[in-house]
């Protein structure tokens, strides 16, 4: 009675590719992702040991937003800055130029770093989270290592002059990613271009956003620029079109203009020559399979995460999707119950399978309801 069932549910377009031919980045390292397939569609030296400089200041806002998520920090808190933390307000710093004394706000400090790129409002926040710096860059670091950035160490929370905070492009997308995933609506923070700051004892200063893609027309929303005289100019930036998101992160730019220029390069080629296909959305019936025995002939199924495919759009094969599962299944059915296999192959060739999960209940009929079930089937094969 049992036998494997295949449904083909649809047919796509997908190919091999080799992401950097014929594609060149003046950088020392770069990376580029599809954010929702995950795919990396450009890396050079993506391992490559770097000084993330302001970049550092990423995972100095995800530290605050967590604490904010847990309830243990809130955005109208606030730290009185040390005179360590003014020190940074000086000349030669990007800086919020905050005063020692002063009483601000965790979301002013979190603006002040994330768009006026403040050295000096990174060392209040972390003294204000963690007691010092060094260790609020304990935090930092423990943070990188639970998210997989396994080649980075945070020595302080600006990446101002310290040769032990080291990352690479690699874990700078990890980390981008993660800040884009879980926290949304506090995302918005890197897209906004200015920061008004009511000084104390002078007049207010506002400062724009240093993310030189924000003022372009590409559809950027973020992320964070850095500068170090060692390491010259990077960017880890994100583009947001039509439902897709790519993240490029690139360092050892020979000027502001080559970061600005090759970054929107980077972006550009990902958007015009891949495309991005919905193969499955989590937690939606995206198929049936036969039922045996049960009060109902099929049972929907499902997958548990979403599920895209970054396609090459100068060369596309047949991509199948199929439902595979050795059935009828026989009833009773528990929701979540893994009953098979959707399957991603090209051509003959397995490319990727995913657990199958039942999208509901199904009970199995009554006895009286399972014997002529079961003679119908000795003399006709219905099932």
């Amino acid at each position: 009675m049992t036998r494997f069932k295949f449904l083909t549910i649809f047919i796509l377009f997908i190919a091999t590719f080799n992401a950097n031919a014929a594609f060149e980045i003046n950088a020392r390292t770069a990376i580029l992702q599809d954010y929702l397939s995950g795919e990396i569609l450009y890396e050079k030296d993506p391992h490559k040991s770097i000084y993330p400089a302001s970049m550092t200041k990423i995972m100095t806002a995800i530290v605050a937003f967590d604490l904010i998520n847990s309830g243990d920090l809130d955005l109208n808190d606030n730290f009185i800055v040390s005179e360590n933390a003014w020190r940074l307000s000086s000349a030669g710093y990007s800086s919020m130029f905050i005063m020692v004394g002063d009483q601000v706000s965790v979301e002013d400090l979190l603006k002040g770093i994330i768009i006026a790129s403040g050295n000096d409002a990174c060392v209040a926040l972390a003294e204000g989270i963690a007691g010092t710096e060094d260790e609020f860059a304990i935090l930092m670091t423990a943070k990188a290592k639970e998210i997989g950035m396994m080649n980075t160490n945070f020595a302080n929370s600006s990446g101002i002059n310290n040769t032990e905070n080291v990352s690479t492009v690699k874990d700078i997308m990890i980390m981008s990613s993660y800040l884009i995933k879980n926290f949304p609506d506090k995302y918005k923070y890197f897209s906004e271009k200015e920061f008004t700051w009511d000084r104390t004892g002078g007049d207010p200063i506002t400062q724009g956003n240093r993310n030189p893609l924000l003022y372009k027309n590409l559809g950027a929303d973020g992320i964070k620029t850095g500068y170090l005289a060692v390491e010259r100019y990077s960017l880890a930036s994100s583009v947001y079109i039509n439902g897709r998101r790519l993240i490029a992160v690139g360092s050892g730019f020979d000027s502001k203009n080559a970061r600005s220029k090759e970054s929107v390069k980077l972006l550009t080629w990902g958007l015009t020559n891949f495309d991005l296909v919905e193969i499955a959305k989590s937690n939606i019936a995206i198929g049936e399979a036969e039922v045996w025995l049960g009060k109902k002939k099929i049972v929907n199924t499902y997958v548990k995460n979403d599920i895209y495919k970054t396609i090459p759009k100068a060369r596309r094969k047949f991509l199948k999707v199929t439902i595979n599962y050795r059935g009828p299944i026989e009833a009773p059915i528990k929701k979540d119950t893994i009953i098979g296999k959707l399957k991603v192959s090209y051509k003959d060739e397995l490319v990727e399978e995913y657990d199958l999960l039942a999208y509901e209940d199904v009970k199995r009929l009554n006895i009286f309801s399972r014997v002529f079930k079961s003679i119908n089937f000795l003399i006709w094969g219905d099932v």
